[in-house]
């Protein structure tokens, strides 16, 4: 069976075994962590992990024709709540009013250790202006 209403834009990282970007029906799913340009992943503090998170976020929705102010929906995970106040002025240089609707989620670990975040976004598509 195909999924013809379905586009998935793989990760650069040819070892990755998630999408970018997945499309359907002019909505855009993304996950992402703290990579850096160059794929490596920033482990540094809070603010170097949300910038790093939020930027792979931006550079990804616009790669799929979208930007940060077509965010509907964003989950944010972070092993420390503490480190929500950090995340949150990043957040603002990112995103502006009306903001996205968005959760924070308290997890024990994440994917590699060191991880302090990862978020999961749901935007919608290329504007048909």
């Amino acid at each position: 069976m195909t999924n013809q209403d379905i586009q998935f834009t793989p990760d650069a990282d040819p070892e990755s075994i998630s999408s970018d970007v997945a499309a359907f029906g002019g909505v855009l799913m993304s996950t992402q962590v703290p990579v850096r340009a160059d794929g490596s992943l920033e482990l540094g503090d809070i603010e170097a992990q949300s910038t790093c998170t939020l930027q792979a976020l931006k550079n990804a929705l616009e790669g799929a024709g979208s930007s940060m102010d077509r965010v509907l929906h964003l989950t944010i995970y972070l092993t420390d709540m503490a480190d929500r106040a950090a995340f949150n002025e990043v957040y603002k240089r990112f995103f502006k009013k009306p903001w996205p609707v968005r959760a924070a989620v308290g997890v024990a670990a994440l994917a590699v250790e060191g991880m302090r975040v990862e978020v999961t976004a749901m935007a919608a598509g290329p504007s048909k202006d």
